[in-house]
């Protein structure tokens, strides 16, 4: 089964990425974490080429974006 994924967050730290992943996977989200490597290895590096994404299915984005912007309880 193929899935086009699409940016629902933007980090500049690996610990920010992970722990909107884990959130959104806790939440049943199906999150994939982009660019953490290069960011990891180049240091500054992610802020010039735009961040660590936070990715999900294209279907989950509208739901996942909103329960993003909800502040964890």
């Amino acid at each position: 089964m193929k899935f086009d994924l699409v940016t629902v967050y933007k980090a500049f730290t690996s610990i920010d990425a992970q722990m909107i992943r884990a959130r959104l996977e806790v939440a049943g989200f199906h999150p994939f974490v982009a660019d953490e490597i290069s960011s990891s290895v180049m240091k500054c590096g992610a802020v010039g080429v735009g961040g660590i994404r936070v990715q999900v299915p294209e279907s989950e984005f509208a739901e996942a974006r909103t329960f993003i912007d909800t502040p964890a309880e």
